[in-house]
């Protein structure tokens, strides 16, 4: 990244998953592994089968659930159905408070837009609207169930661009995944791949960008 560009960076562009929110913790896995007799990692191999078909829209959280239970040899109570959608929302709930103040920072200088870009099935969407008042905190967010696109489709960091109002070279986008890191790339938005705080932070500073997250480091 060219340092002496940061001025030209008029959006920031972050994912959800994993940036703005923690990881699941292992044991919220493991209870719904548990609704179909599976270990953690082969239950997390089928997790992730359908994943994307989920987040673009294209299957019903039925649907979805249903070709999971089948690839397990196993079939789901309406009952149990019901109880693993709530997990499943649940375990995405925990957001980064820091990465949230973060937000908040760049979102109040007034001098940098906002925009979130998420792979994100319906039922997580309207559970993040009701849960998280910071969501207002974005001038623009795409979700790929509501726009039927996933990253990394081109089509979806340009419709995020639309949204903001700024070129692809104009943005900055933070993401935890290499393919979707290198999505924005192909069509020319500059992009981090986030690991952590401290990683991010340190990225921003070679970039001079002169809003950075709290360094959790310090007392």
């Amino acid at each position: 990244m060219d340092r002496s560009n940061y001025s030209k960076i008029k959006a920031v562009i972050l994912d959800y998953g994993e940036v703005l929110c923690y990881s699941p913790k292992a044991e919220e896995m493991e209870r719904m592994a548990s609704l179909f007799g599976m270990e953690l990692v082969p239950f997390r191999q089928l997790w992730d089968r359908n994943r994307l078909l989920y987040d673009r829209g294209d299957l019903s959280p039925e649907a979805y659930w249903s070709a999971l239970a089948k690839e397990a040899g196993t079939h789901l109570t309406p009952e149990q159905l019901a109880q693993l959608c709530q997990w499943d929302v649940e375990m995405w709930g925990h957001d980064n408070s820091t990465m949230v103040e973060w937000l908040r920072q760049i979102h109040s200088s007034g001098t940098v837009k906002t925009a979130l870009l998420s792979n994100m099935p319906h039922d997580m969407i309207r559970y993040v609207r009701r849960k998280f008042d910071w969501l207002d905190q974005f001038d623009h967010q795409t979700f790929s169930a509501e726009v039927s696109l996933i990253k990394p489709d081109p089509a979806i960091y340009e419709h995020s661009l639309r949204g903001v109002g700024v070129a692809a070279s104009e943005a900055l986008f933070v993401d935890d995944k290499e393919p979707n890191v290198q999505g924005a790339r192909a069509v020319g938005i500059r992009a981090i791949r986030f690991h952590s705080v401290e990683q991010l932070r340190n990225e921003l500073g070679k970039l001079d960008f002169p809003i950075l997250p709290a360094d959790s480091t310090l007392p």
